[in-house]
């Protein structure tokens, strides 16, 4: 079993940064495929960003060039620097894991096997 837990989130104003924490409990954490969604209320969860085993990144066009998804394997866990924050970038992100998502499959959350519990980001304008 898998526990995500994320941390990090909170309230910033538009151009302000945050950098959430995505902490997993699990065995051989390296081989997992780490994704960010996000989720506004009434509408489905949204790719922000993932990272594979190999370390290659991928983002949604929404975020490229402010956002930032790395990984520590040793400490079992991810990161999203989220720089130039805007106030459509409110909402609750939420991390997810899966050890054999295919390349094609990542930008969809129901190809996730596990996921935290989330964290509220608000950005005011």
């Amino acid at each position: 079993q898998v526990q995500l837990v994320e941390s990090g989130g909170g309230l910033v104003q538009a151009g302000g940064s945050l950098r959430l924490s995505c902490a997993a409990s699990v065995s051989g954490f390296s081989r997992y495929t780490i994704g960010w969604f996000r989720q506004t209320p009434g509408n489905e969860r949204e790719f922000v960003a993932a990272i594979r085993y190999s370390r290659t990144t991928h983002y949604a066009d929404s975020v490229k060039g402010r956002f930032t998804i790395s990984r520590d394997n040793a400490k079992n866990t991810a990161y999203l620097q989220m720089n130039s924050l805007r106030p459509d970038d409110t909402a609750r992100y939420y991390c997810a894991a899966d050890a054999g998502i295919i390349l094609s499959s990542i930008p969809y959350s129901r190809n996730y096997d596990y996921w935290g519990q989330g964290t509220q980001v608000t950005v005011s304008s």
